[in-house]
């Protein structure tokens, strides 16, 4: 068998199984598609809906700048929230699913679209990236979406 050799510059030949392109890797998750599911509870421009479904604006600015809080975010989407959840002086009984469907690049980027394009108050966004999504999803299991909204309750009040 003779090896395939093919001229690619001045000078350089490659053979055969180099000129293989090697697949394009998965694009990232488009957030903003994903947020689609979220909408439909907290509408399209986060404003969520009085009485029944949060506000996502200035909750989720100040509980991505604190560790814990960045930890809450990715187990709220991936667990679900039973309430009752206090978010901007007004209180929220009402129950969002888990989106376990979600893997944790897809939860980091529907986290980053909403910190990004739907949360504008508060501090600075830092970027969620899918390896720290996977560390707080890790041992998901062990917390309830009941203590999830103690969680905030806590972080509200300036836990860490």
């Amino acid at each position: 068998m003779r090896a395939r050799l093919a001229l690619i510059g001045p000078g350089v030949l490659l053979a055969g199984a180099a000129l293989a392109q090697s697949a394009p890797a998965d694009p990232a998750p488009d957030g903003a598609s994903l947020y689609g599911r979220c909408s439909a509870c907290h509408t399209a421009s986060g404003a969520g809906l009085p009485g029944a479904f949060p506000p996502l604006n200035r909750d989720v600015r100040m509980m991505a700048a604190k560790p814990a809080g960045r930890r809450y975010l990715a187990l709220v989407v991936r667990l679900g929230l039973i309430g009752p959840l206090e978010v901007e002086g007004q209180t929220y009984r009402n129950v969002m699913p888990a989106q376990s469907g979600l893997d944790d690049a897809a939860i980091a980027a529907v986290l980053n679209h909403v910190g990004t394009r739907i949360s504008h108050d508060g501090p600075a966004f830092r970027a969620f990236t899918a390896a720290e999504v996977a560390g707080y999803t890790a041992d998901a299991g062990k917390t309830s979406a009941a203590e999830l909204a103690a969680l905030h309750a806590s972080l509200a009040k300036g836990g860490a």
